[in-house]
């Protein structure tokens, strides 16, 4: 069954974040991806840029607005994602306790909805 486990964290602490522990959480992430890839769960994942270069589109009445930046100001944000293939939700959560996001921001863990053939 395929999770996504959707990566949050204070974009506010990482700007105050040392040059070094910087480095470290990233190779910490390139150890996680290693790992989950030699696996074979890894499906895919990739870090997102920062919220200040999203852009958010609504379709109201037919009229489309388009604006800069996310849609809510949270305390955490949207940082990246894995999607992964496990046989179930424990095994999905012992991999999201091994991702460096959970012990410094949080860990969404969502299964995947099969969508019906066409």
């Amino acid at each position: 069954m395929e999770y996504m486990l959707l990566i949050y964290g204070s974009e506010a602490e990482g700007k105050k974040m040392s040059q070094e522990d910087g480095q470290k959480i990233y190779q910490e992430y390139m150890t996680f991806t290693q790992d989950l890839t030699k696996s074979g769960k890894n499906k895919g994942g990739n870090p997102l840029e920062q919220t200040a270069t999203a852009t958010t589109v609504r379709v109201r009445n037919g009229k489309t607005m388009v604006t800069d930046g996310p849609f809510a100001e949270t305390k955490e944000q949207l940082g990246g994602y894995y999607l992964i293939d496990v046989p179930d939700l424990d095994a999905a959560l012992a991999w999201s306790a091994r991702c460096p996001a959970a012990g410094h921001g949080i860990v969404e863990v969502r299964p995947v909805r099969t969508m019906p053939a066409a």
